[in-house]
């Protein structure tokens, strides 16, 4: 790669570049932020500072894994849109496996991807995703019941959306709750910290095979009451179809799971991966936009006039949420400083042409959407700034046509089957919240936006509600 004008930080033995990445985190993770700090040098300072040295592409380790970084949104477009199989997932393996599994979101193996894809499309799309906004406003509704008893008091809105977010997933893929299935979301959440915590540490293959670490030990009991929970329900789902109780199996994502005689690690694997998507991502999603409009009361204002506009004080319609445009471009502007996805990445399993350059197979691909989305080159000077505005004649304008500078939930065939499901689920929230109260940033409100899984707030996200 140097050859083509590839370079990058320099290979360590053993551990590649993963100790500087790890010491570059927790060194920006213990410096107080400013409201206005750059969120990309707070959450990936590895890639703001390489990027700067090394250029757009360059190369870092982790251990003997070469990572190719990707910055260029043409060659991002080109991998991600590519349809002949020349930019697989990577296979999913230690704790990220026992999280997700080899599920529609991580399989690099295309028939089988191709065959869950098509399920989700039919239970997150069209009348199917109609169906659900019932679930989502009294899901919404539950929530600012318990929000009366902080009126005029500080709130933490992350934990609160964490609940809201659960059961909106429980409710409308399973046809469960949140509360039958606490003891599942806290195991995910367990075993989502056990993930972050071992990500920098370089393991052998088949290491784990002679000497298990203690954290090792406890994601396998983790995994095992996962997998328990998911197929008692399950169980309970085809006793009710055998007995009457139900019609088949039902049409969520659940019994369209069951219908399709997947085999039982498929099903738990598909299972697991909506339940953590369905909760992680809308949850910080819906934390920072109420961060960033606490901050930017003008534009929580512009926001509630629309509001107010389509539904006065009545619940959100599907017919008029797509009238939201103001919303819309909140929600985007959000999603550009604070995305729910922060990298995307592929493996190359042969030598492949991208764009200008030759790369060997066995190579991983790196996309930051973070960084892409805190580019300069791509949104201008004004790119840590929060300007919703800036989508008002859509992404292509917003970006100066460099689309795939834009990608919150991925591109090409990959994109997020969730997306349409998540903006919704946000537009009701905001909307209900919005109808009846005004909300400003606590003074006890610490900005430290961090890198766990997704980005969120370390301290949570603390407001004063106003009722209206």
């Amino acid at each position: 790669m140097a050859l083509q004008g590839i370079k990058g930080p320099s290979y360590r033995l053993i551990h590649g570049n993963t100790k500087e990445i790890f010491n570059m985190k927790m060194e920006t993770m213990g410096s107080p932020r400013n409201l206005s700090d750059d969120v990309l040098s707070a959450v990936q300072p590895h890639i703001r500072s390489w990027t700067k040295i090394y250029g757009k592409n360059y190369l870092q380790w982790h251990g003997s894994q070469a990572q190719l970084v990707i910055m260029e949104p043409q060659l991002c477009k080109e991998i991600l849109s590519n349809k002949d199989g020349a930019y697989p997932k990577r296979e999913p393996e230690g704790y990220v496996k026992k999280l997700v599994g080899d599920s529609m979101g991580t399989t690099n193996q295309a028939d089988k991807w191709s065959k869950v894809r098509k399920l989700a499309n039919q239970a997150f799309h069209g009348e199917s995703l109609k169906s659900m906004i019932p679930a989502m406003i009294a899901s919404a509704e539950t929530m600012l019941d318990g929000w009366k008893n902080h009126e005029g008091k500080e709130i933490e809105v992350y934990e609160q959306f964490r609940l809201f977010t659960s059961e909106v997933i429980s409710r409308t893929a399973f046809s469960s709750s949140y509360l039958e299935g606490k003891s599942f979301f806290d195991n995910l959440m367990k075993l989502s910290f056990l993930l972050v915590k071992n990500s920098f540490k370089v393991r052998f293959p088949g290491i784990s095979k002679i000497f298990k670490s203690s954290d090792d030990i406890e994601s396998e009991k983790l995994d095992k009451a996962m997998r328990d929970f998911i197929i008692a329900i399950v169980k309970k789902r085809e006793k009710a179809a055998t007995t009457g109780e139900e019609n088949k199996f039902g049409n969520d994502y659940l019994g369209l799971l069951l219908k399709a005689h997947l085999d039982t690690n498929d099903l738990v694997d598909e299972c697991k991966t909506f339940y953590f998507a369905g909760q992680e991502t809308s949850n910080g999603l819906l934390a920072w936009i109420i961060f960033l409009l606490a901050l930017h009361t003008d534009w929580q204002e512009e926001a509630r006039k629309e509001v107010l506009q389509l539904f006065g004080k009545q619940n959100p319609t599907h017919d008029d949420i797509s009238k939201l445009k103001t919303m819309s471009m909140i929600i985007n502007e959000s999603l550009r400083l604070y995305p729910s996805v922060l990298s995307i990445d592929r493996k190359v399993t042969r030598e492949v042409k991208l764009g200008r350059l030759v790369v060997p197979a066995n190579v991983e691909l790196l996309i930051s959407c973070l960084a892409l989305h805190h580019e300069p080159e791509f949104w201008g000077d004004d790119v840590h700034l929060f300007k919703p505005d800036r989508f008002s004649e859509g992404v292509a304008k917003a970006t100066n046509n460099n689309i795939a500078a834009f990608l919150p939930f991925g591109m090409g065939p990959r994109t997020c089957v969730g997306f349409n499901f998540a903006t919704i689920e946000a537009k009701i929230a905001l909307s209900m919240i919005l109808q009846r109260y005004q909300f400003t940033l606590s003074p006890g409100y610490v900005h430290s936006p961090v890198d766990y899984l997704t980005i969120r707030p370390q301290h949570g996200v603390q407001v004063m509600l106003h009722k209206l």
